[in-house]
C-alpha cells in the first residue's frame, strides 16, 4: 500500500485519522503500531514477521547495551546488534546481486554456475535498517536512554508514515515525541496541508513525468534522437524529485497530524549552485546518516591528509549508491557525485562562484542530470548510448510528447527553481515553515487542500498508472 493509493486516500487513512482523534490519549501508540502492522503487511506479509522478531531482539540487545557498565561488553553488544542489522539488509537486498556477478566470473573461467533461488526484496528493508542502526547508535552513545515499552520501540520502527521510504527519523530526535505529545488543530490542519501538497507533487506532476520517461527510456536507446534523450532525461529528472519529495512531505504531513515533527527531507536542491550544496539540500535525512554515523567516524574533516579526506568522501557515496539498489550503475552514480564533491573541494566551487549564480546552478543543473542518466539506466551500454544520443544532434525521428507533458513540465521548472527568487524563497517558507496560521489562512488552505485531495484521487483513479520510485529501496 502507498500513499498515493485509492485505497491508502479513500480507505485506510479517513478510519485512521478518525479512530486517532477520538480515540483516548493513551490509546494513540497502541492504534499507530496497530496501524503501521496492517499497512505494512498489505504490501509485505511473509516479511512482517522478519522484522516483527529482530526488532524485538533487538530491542533487548540495546536494552543490555544501556545496562552493563562495563564498556568492552557494549561494544560487543554494538556490534552484535549493527551486525544482524547490516546481515538482514546484505541478505535480503545484495544475496541476488552478490551470486549473479560471482555466477558471471564463474562462467567467464568455465566454472559450474551457483544454484539459486532468488530472494525477494521487501519493501522499505533500507529506510527501516538504517533507522535501527540509530537507535542502537544513539543509546550506545548515551545521547537518549532506550525507551522503556517494547511497543513503543516497534512503534518508532514500523511507523507507517515514514517506514517505507524516509524521511530517517534518528531515535535521539523522536524518542520524546514517542512517549509525550499533544497534537492541536493547528498540526492536524497544517499537516492535512503538507499532504496534499505531497500527494499533488506526486500525483499530478510526478506521475506525468513517469509515463513521458517511461516511454522513451524502455524505447530502444540505440534508435531515439537527440530531442527525444533530452525529453526523457528532463522527466526523468523531475520525475525523481517530485515522486520523492512527494512522498516526503506526505510522510511529515502525517506525522504533523499524530503531533511528530518528523525532520525534512529535501530543500528545493535543484536550484543548488555546485554538488556540494545540493547534497545539504538533496535526501537530507540520509545526508546526515552518512555524515553522522559513517563520514565522521571514518575522520571527517579532521584528518590530516587531503588524500584520506577525498578517499573517505568517495567511500560514503559509493555506499551511499548501492544504498539505493543493488546494481552497479547505482555504485557508479555514487562515484560520479563522489567525484564531483572532490572537484569542488579541489576547485570546483571557486569556479563555479566566478561565473555567478545563475550560471552555476545551470552547470550544477546539467551535472545532476547527467548522473540521473546513470541511476536510471542498470545496462552501461544503454548507458553509454543515451549519453551519445544527448550529444549526437541527430532529430531524424518524429516523435509526439503525452498531452499534458508540457504544461506539467513548465510547473515542475516553475516549482522546483522559484526557491531561487526572493519571492520564492517567502512563498515556500510561508507553505512549509509557518507553524499557526490565521483563521483566514486556514479556510484558504483548507479549501485548496480539498480541492487538491480530490484532483488526485479522480487522476489516479482515471489513470491506473501510478508508479513510485523510492518505494523498492
Amino acid at each position: 500500500m502507498v500513499f498515493s493509493s485509492i485505497i491508502f486516500l479513500l480507505y485506510f487513512l479517513p478510519l485512521f485519522i478518525l479512530g486517532y482523534h477520538f480515540i483516548h490519549r493513551k490509546y494513540k501508540n497502541y492504534l499507530i503500531l496497530f496501524a503501521s502492522i496492517f499497512f505494512y503487511s498489505w504490501g509485505a506479509p511473509k516479511f512482517l514477521f522478519v522484522l516483527l522478531g529482530t526488532s524485538i531482539f533487538d530491542y533487548y540487545l540495546v536494552n543490555e547495551i544501556y545496562k552493563t557498565s562495563s564498556e568492552s561488553r557494549r561494544r560487543l553488544f554494538l556490534s552484535a546488534s549493527i551486525i544482524i542489522k547490516i546481515s538482514l539488509l546484505a541478505y535480503f537486498k545484495y544475496a541476488n546481486f552478490f551470486i549473479e556477478n560471482l555466477n558471471s566470473v564463474f562462467y567467464s573461467i568455465g566454472i559450474n554456475q551457483v544454484e539459486w533461488t532468488a530472494v525477494v526484496l521487501p519493501i522499505g528493508i533500507s529506510f527501516f535498517t538504517f533507522q535501527t542502526i540509530t537507535y542502537s547508535i544513539d543509546v550506545y552513545r548515551k545521547i537518549h536512554p532506550p525507551l522503556d515499552k517494547i511497543s513503543d520501540y516497534l512503534l518508532y520502527i514500523l511507523s507507517f508514515p515514514q517506514m517505507i521510504a524516509g524521511p530517517i527519523v534518528r531515535f535521539s530526535s523522536i524518542a520524546a515525541q514517542i512517549t509525550n505529545r499533544r497534537e492541536h488543530i493547528d498540526d492536524r490542519l497544517i499537516g492535512f496541508y503538507r499532504f496534499s501538497v505531497g500527494l499533488a507533487k506526486k500525483v499530478l506532476i510526478a506521475n506525468v513525468m513517469a509515463e513521458q520517461a517511461d516511454l522513451i527510456f524502455n524505447d530502444d536507446i540505440s534508435n531515439i534522437s537527440t530531442s527525444q534523450a533530452w525529453i526523457g532525461i528532463l522527466a526523468y529528472t523531475f520525475q525523481i524529485y517530485f515522486d520523492f519529495s512527494g512522498y516526503s512531505d506526505m510522510a511529515i504531513g502525517l506525522g504533523k497530524m499524530m503531533g511528530f515533527s518528523f525532520p525534512e527531507n529535501f530543500d528545493s536542491p535543484y536550484v543548488s549552485k555546485n554538488i556540494s550544496e545540493f547534497w545539504r539540500r538533496w535526501h537530507i535525512t540520509l545526508g546526515a546518516f552518512m555524515k553522522d554515523y559513517l563520514y565522521i567516524p571514518l575522520g571527517g574533516n579532521k584528518v590530516k591528509s587531503p588524500y584520506r579526506l577525498y578517499i573517505n568522501l568517495w567511500i560514503v557515496f559509493l555506499i551511499s549508491g548501492l544504498w539505493h539498489g543493488a546494481s552497479w550503475n547505482f555504485v557508479l552514480w555514487g562515484a560520479y557525485h563522489g567525484l564531483f564533491l572532490i572537484l569542488d573541494r579541489l576547485f570546483l566551487i571557486r569556479f563555479l562562484k566566478k561565473a555567478g549564480s545563475i550560471v552555476s546552478t545551470l552547470i550544477t543543473f546539467f551535472i545532476v542530470m547527467m548522473g540521473w542518466v546513470i541511476f536510471r539506466l542498470e545496462n552501461m551500454n544503454d548507458m553509454g548510448n543515451y549519453i551519445y544520443r544527448l550529444f549526437s544532434f541527430q532529430n531524424n525521428i518524429e516523435f509526439e510528447t503525452i498531452p499534458e507533458f508540457n504544461f506539467i513540465l513548465i510547473m515542475a521548472v516553475i516549482f522546483s527553481f522559484i526557491a531561487s527568487l526572493k519571492f520564492g524563497k517567502l512563498l515556500v517558507q510561508f507553505l512549509f515553515d509557518k507553524s499557526t496560521y490565521r483563521i483566514h489562512e486556514h479556510i484558504v488552505f483548507t479549501s485548496i487542500s480539498i480541492v487538491l485531495y480530490a484532483i488526485c484521487i479522480s487522476a489516479i483513479t482515471s489513470s491506473g498508472f501510478n508508479p513510485f520510485i523510492y518505494f523498492r529501496f
